[in-house]
């Protein structure tokens, strides 16, 4: 009897009989079993971020402040072990993914329980303090408001420069929201303020999260396992689409700091702490820093160094997606063996031409692999390097 036999299954068991991904194993040649690759399916993800975000205008400087929903409701265990833990992780991840593509911009983080919105963290270019204070701050308690995490969030981010891009990112739990007054009225005070507001849901969709999203241009989405929570918020990653009113060209004073000489001793103007070494001098008021990018907390000048624009510049001009090599195709015969950027075989299982890419320039064939790495980092071909 099949209700007999799901009785003796513990709960963790439950979990891979409901998902049956014994199916997806293949065997090999030998009668070996193949490891599972999703890296195809990854890539092609990608591969579709890629062509959608081509063309469109973006701000490189960016104040995002991360909500996230500890109410009674992030103790569940639909998520293991818990979605409190789940979040953690993936929150943690979201920060340094986020500084390693937006090294201008600053985060804030908040958090929602009994009732009330919690600042965590002050905007700042630190993912270290940042992942530090959350770790620390992981206990589920009482009910979420919505509305209190919005007031508070655009109280914070209406001290913004008018040429940063405010954006908030919520990580909703419950299925409700216990607000002491209108949501709508701070709902319309949030799309004055121009905050682009997104929700990422973990237990189902709400009429609420979902107006917020449309009227203020963000994204809304409910993440039914934990992968696809992950997936969820590296889409937020990348700098989304410039409203209108803040495309318009600025022009932005910055300041390139230097290393402090080793064994130097000077007041931290961020730790308001005497720091011996490792800091930057700001060229206009000689302050000491620990960090950068960040504002001078004396004269309130952006501090950034060379890299951090470098870095910057490949939203702005990114290079044109790679070409498909299908399967089937005539140039498969005139394929080489190796990839150009990692030298690895292109060839599969049963020695037979595994998928790759081609640039149209340099006409030469990278891996998967290889065809994200150029794309996120290194940002420009090496094989038309090579050629010129």
């Amino acid at each position: 009897d099949e209700d007999d036999e799901d009785e003796g299954i513990g709960e963790w068991e439950r979990a891979y009989v409901d998902d049956r991904s014994w199916e997806e194993l293949q065997e090999d040649e030998s009668g070996l079993l193949r490891p599972i690759d999703n890296s195809a399916i990854y890539h092609a993800q990608y591969r579709r971020r890629l062509r959608a975000g081509t063309r469109i205008q973006k701000g490189l400087i960016r104040y995002l402040y991360i909500v996230i929903d500890f109410s009674r409701a992030a103790a569940e265990t639909d998520f293991r072990p818990s979605r409190i833990a789940v979040m953690a992780k993936h929150v943690e991840a979201f920060i340094r993914e986020f500084f390693d593509q937006n090294p201008l911009s600053q985060v804030g983080l908040v958090s929602i329980k009994n009732g009330v919105a919690h600042t965590l963290t002050d905007l700042g270019g630190s993912p270290e303090t940042h992942i530090k204070e959350l770790m620390g701050k992981l206990e589920a308690l009482g009910d979420s408001s919505l509305q209190n995490a919005l007031e508070l969030v655009n109280e914070h981010l209406s001290q913004v420069p008018s040429y940063g891009h405010r954006e908030v990112l919520i990580l909703y739990s419950a299925l409700c929201t216990c607000d002491p007054g209108d949501i709508m009225d701070t709902i319309q005070k949030c799309k004055k303020s121009k905050l682009r507001c997104s929700v990422i849901g973990l237990s189902a969709e709400m009429f609420i999260c979902k107006h917020l999203c449309q009227e203020t241009g963000g994204l809304y989405s409910v993440a039914v396992d934990e992968v696809h929570l992950k997936d969820l918020l590296l889409e937020h990653a990348p700098p989304p689409p410039a409203i209108a009113e803040f495309a318009i060209s600025n022009l932005i004073k910055m300041g390139f700091p230097q290393r402090a000489a080793e064994g130097s001793m000077a007041i931290c103007s961020c730790h308001k702490e005497v720091k011996i070494g490792a800091g930057y001098m700001c060229p206009r008021c000689k302050a000491r820093v620990c960090d950068l990018p960040t504002e001078c907390t004396i004269c309130g000048l952006t501090l950034v160094s060379s890299p951090h624009l470098a870095r910057s510049y490949h939203h702005l001009f990114p290079i044109a997606p790679f070409d498909e090599v299908p399967a089937l195709s005539d140039s498969r015969k005139d394929l080489g063996k190796s990839c150009f950027g990692c030298q690895q075989s292109l060839n599969g299982a049963g020695n037979k031409p595994g998928p790759c890419v081609t640039c149209r320039k340099c006409k030469h064939y990278f891996c998967l692999d290889c065809d994200i790495y150029i794309h996120e980092s290194l940002h420009n071909c090496p094989g038309c390097e090579s050629i010129h």
